[in-house]
């Protein structure tokens, strides 16, 4: 019994054995858990800074983090294009730079002027952390390995987002301050931007056709097409789902008097996200974006109605949806990828990066409304019906103009790929990794 379950263990890592192997991936994925530690922590420490340090009002506290997460989505693509155009290092320079005198300077800036330092420094000009990782993950990794790779990514994100928030918050409310906290956010940027700065992965610029050589900067308009806009759409269709997911956990376990039990039900949430996410980088037969946003909208529209019963009824009726979190997300990353040329990557993941944005920006506050206007359960239903809805536009979009309209990067996967390891071996790819899409 215990030797077929090490078997299948074996069996469900293999496909990510051959990624690990490679020369820099290891320590690309541990930069990928580090540097994205301080990101997540953001917002919320700015949050508990302007309430407790500066005696604000959670309103002004609100409003800092909105203007945060309007620069962050005008800066992303901007700094994208400045990575496929300069470079990674002037962007890394420009970025590590603004925002270690933000951390330095916030604690320290009235409240106005804190505002329009969040806007420039900690927004537009943030380190992008999400996008270059990304872009390294895709450029690092060959073709027919990208979708475990993507599948990686996305479970150290869902790691980083349980564990990021989680340390800030109690840092803050031990010291009863947040001023420590937001230079320690400022040193583990600066140490993610030269950590990223000593790795400098080949993107941007230095990025390069099958033969070697450098890839010519392409029009926007070669590869800014419907089925490419329809992807970004379903990117923020998910986060629009996952952050009115998160505040509606909340107002209907207020309701039930049982908001201590939250942690425990976005806990089991996030964990079958991890769940899912391994699940999606390890089968033979994945399963299409559209299929994956499809099935995580339907998951989301009966949770309410079944969690009222209780906080644990909550967390079981969490699961389905739950599971399908980072699948689809790894996937919305790979077809961005998949959809551009290397040289145009950074861009296109910028504008990946602004669509989650908005999405976040409008889901939270959409759920919020609903809330007030009616219930929980409808909040919950009102966002999912909203990720059915763009999932059955592209499922649409690609019966009627083809199914390769929407970019599906199982396709025009090469039969076997030689894949060089740390070690100076190659590692031989099945092409049965990627059989077919199942749905």
């Amino acid at each position: 019994m215990i030797g077929a379950g090490r078997k299948q263990v074996i069996k469900l890592i293999a496909p990510y054995r051959p990624i690990l192997a490679m020369p820099g991936t290891r320590a690309l994925f541990v930069v990928a858990f580090v540097a994205r530690l301080p990101l997540t922590a953001k917002a919320m420490a700015l949050t508990l800074h302007i309430v407790l340090d500066q005696g604000g009002s959670y309103a002004a506290a609100g409003l800092a983090s909105m203007v945060m997460t309007i620069g962050m989505g005008i800066g992303s693509p901007l700094l994208g294009r400045m990575v496929d155009r300069r470079g990674l290092k002037p962007v890394l320079l420009l970025t590590g730079a603004s925002e270690a005198v933000f951390w330095v300077s916030a604690p320290f800036l009235p409240y106005p002027v804190l505002l329009v330092t969040t806007f420039v420094l900690g927004g537009v000009l943030g380190v992008p952390v999400f996008s270059v990782i990304r872009q390294a993950v895709a450029a690092r990794v060959p073709d027919a390995l990208r979708r475990q790779a993507f599948a990686l990514d996305s479970m150290i994100v869902e790691l980083v987002f349980m564990v990021g928030p989680a340390v800030a918050i109690a840092a803050i409310t031990s010291m009863r301050s947040a001023t420590v906290t937001m230079a320690a956010i400022g040193v583990l940027t600066v140490g993610s931007v030269v950590t990223l700065w000593i790795l400098d992965p080949p993107i941007g610029h230095q990025a390069e056709s099958a033969d070697g050589a450098p890839q010519a900067l392409v029009p926007l308009t070669t590869w800014v097409r419907p089925g490419f806009v329809l992807v970004l759409a379903t990117g923020m269709a998910a986060n629009l789902v996952l952050a009115g997911t998160d505040i509606s956990i909340t107002a209907l376990l207020r309701q039930q008097n049982a908001v201590g039990m939250a942690g425990i039900c976005i806990f089991a949430w996030c964990l079958l996200s991890l769940v899912g996410g391994f699940w999606h980088g390890s089968t033979k037969r994945p399963w299409r974006l559209p299929v994956l946003m499809l099935l995580l909208g339907a998951g989301t529209i009966p949770v309410g109605f079944v969690g009222q019963f209780g906080w644990e009824w909550l967390a079981l009726i969490l699961l389905p949806a739950g599971f399908m979190c980072a699948p689809t997300l790894s996937s919305t990353a790979e077809a961005v990828a998949a959809a551009v040329p290397a040289s145009a990557r950074g861009q296109a993941m910028g504008l990946q990066g602004s669509a989650m944005t908005l999405g976040g920006a409008i889901g939270a506050p959409l759920a919020g409304t609903v809330v007030d206007a009616s219930a929980p359960s409808w909040a919950f239903a009102t966002t999912g019906a909203i990720g059915v809805l763009l999932a059955a536009a592209m499922l649409g979009y690609q019966r009627f103009a083809g199914r390769d309209a929407v970019v599906t990067p199982e396709a025009a996967v090469p039969q076997s790929t030689s894949v060089p390891t740390a070690g100076g071996g190659v590692v031989v790819t099945d092409a049965a990794v990627l059989e077919p899409v199942a749905c």
